[in-house]
């Protein structure tokens, strides 16, 4: 379920090649297709043929996705957060999925006007506002930017401007705390649910729209992508870059707008609420509000404010650079991540945990570790492409695979694949890393329930998928030079285990 995560939106796609040329693939219309067959096969992005595994689990994903989200929110609002009694009263008759159902609030006017605007504010922030952080900020890389090369051979330009959004709307939010008393600060907490319903609505919608653009006006035809099975395409998407206009780019919007943004938010809301009922803030609380880095509150603001520090190295990622827009994506960043990657401070209100200072230290030091980890390893990554490989990590000129490829086009490409560093440690380290965020996330919520784990377990899944997925195009595109790499850096993500 790798495109349900805007953690997805976080992960590389595995040892980059120091200067690899992009691949320009041949791609298809609806007109060149012959019997829901294409004429030629791609290499880049979604499959052009659905085999019945991949039919069966799309279907899967689309049939039961919305419920695991309404059943782990349902879970923390009627059953205390536990995953067991529902299951347990509907079994033995104590209640019916009826009793359930009418007890769970319904969309309202409030919750509607409320996500109307935050939705309004967020385009607005990003199509009417060009970014003036980058030039008062050292280091940081915003404004116009140029992706990467997409099969059909266009270079989009992005504005960026996400971490200019997430200040804008986080002063307002703050102002509104401590000045203006415009609402409550709990009103997202308070409104959760009909706001669940309000984000499925416009999941849908926008899926439903880009699905429908593919097909009959296309921003570019020539990257649009049809298998001829309707189910596929509607959720792994047609269109490789969807767009409104000159600069309104859909995979850019909703991976980052509105969810990620939103989510420092929701956990602020959480805190409030907690405070509200509890008389005060856990310290838990607070470490999953600094850690919001893909672990828990403290370590998601880190994350948060990373990804958006970090945009334009997200143009280089999987989600821009190979993964098409539909559902996996638009619903994904609508209800998936804003859902269920927050659920360690829904549960937090439910159940106020006060860790030792020992342990929470212990589990700071592990997010931080993870960031560490993770942010170090994309950097010695980006810093061995951008200089072809003429620089130092560790200290040391890096070691390296030299690789040879030949493109759709016929024409014969030269790379490197880095061998030294993190990556001379495992192939895919900043998923460790990942991955050791993700675990401080979940342990601030101590072990009283299972609910605030579902996030470590998700992103194993969802990681080592990843990670198989990109060594298979790997191996396909390099051969035997992509044995040479794996037999010099033999672990994926756990030396000595994986």
């Amino acid at each position: 379920m790798a495109a349900l995560a805007a953690a997805d939106s976080s992960v590389s796609s595995g040892p980059m090649a120091a200067k690899s040329q992009p691949s320009a693939p041949q791609t298809k219309s609806p007109g060149s297709m012959t019997n829901g067959r294409a004429s030629t096969q791609g290499q880049w992005g979604r499959a052009w043929e659905v085999d019945w595994f991949s039919l069966a689990s799309v279907i899967f994903l689309l049939l039961c996705a919305p419920f695991i989200v309404y059943y782990f929110i349902m879970a923390c609002d009627q059953y205390s957060c536990s995953l067991t009694d529902p299951v347990l009263d509907v079994v033995t008759g104590r209640a019916q999925l009826s009793d359930i159902w009418a007890k769970t609030p319904p969309v309202t006017k409030r919750a509607a006007r409320l996500y109307a605007a935050w939705v309004t504010f967020q385009v607005l922030l990003y199509t009417m506002i060009p970014d003036f952080c980058h030039k008062v900020l050292p280091g940081y890389v915003g404004g116009v930017q140029e992706g990467a090369v997409t099969p059909a051979g266009v270079v989009n330009k992005y504005e960026i401007n996400g971490l200019q959004a997430w200040l804008i709307t986080h002063l307002l939010w703050f102002a509104n705390s401590h000045l203006l008393s415009w609402f409550s600060p709990t009103v997202i907490f308070d409104n959760w649910i009909p706001l669940l319903w309000c984000a499925n609505i416009l999941g849908y919608a926008v899926s439903t729209f880009a699905m429908i653009k593919g097909y009959f006006f296309p921003t570019d035809a020539r990257d649009c992508k049809f298998t001829g099975n309707f189910f596929y395409n509607y959720m792994m998407g047609i269109e490789f870059n969807p767009r409104v206009g000159k600069w309104f780019d859909f995979k850019l919007f909703f991976n980052g707008r509105p969810g990620i943004v939103a989510w420092t938010l929701i956990n602020l809301s959480f805190a409030a609420k907690q405070r509200e009922l509890h008389g005060h803030v856990t310290n838990s609380m607070v470490l999953v509000n600094v850690l919001q880095y893909t672990a828990a509150p403290v370590l998601q603001a880190i994350y948060v404010l990373d990804f958006f520090w970090n945009e334009t190295w997200y143009l280089k990622t999987i989600d821009i650079c190979h993964d098409h827009f539909g559902w996996y994506l638009g619903w994904g960043d609508c209800v998936w991540l804003p859902y269920l990657y927050t659920l360690q401070g829904l549960y937090l209100v439910y159940h106020p945990v006060q860790l030792s200072t020992p342990y929470a230290l212990g589990v700071l030091l592990l997010g931080l570790a993870g960031y560490y980890v993770f942010r170090m390893a994309n950097h010695q990554k980006d810093l061995f492409r951008r200089t072809d490989g003429r620089c130092l990590i560790w200290g040391r000129k890096p070691k390296v695979i030299e690789c040879a490829y030949t493109s759709a086009d016929g024409q014969k490409h030269h790379s490197k694949l880095l061998v030294s560093g993190f990556w001379g440690v495992a192939r895919h380290f900043n998923y460790t890393g990942d991955l050791m965020g993700s675990l401080a996330y979940c342990l601030a919520c101590g072990g009283g329930h299972l609910l605030p784990y579902f996030y470590i377990i998700y992103m194993t899944i969802l990681l080592t998928h990843r990670c198989l997925r990109d060594e298979h195009r790997c191996a396909n595109k390099y051969g035997r030079d992509w044995e040479r790499y794996t037999a010099a850096v033999p672990y994926r993500l756990l030396p000595g285990i994986f």
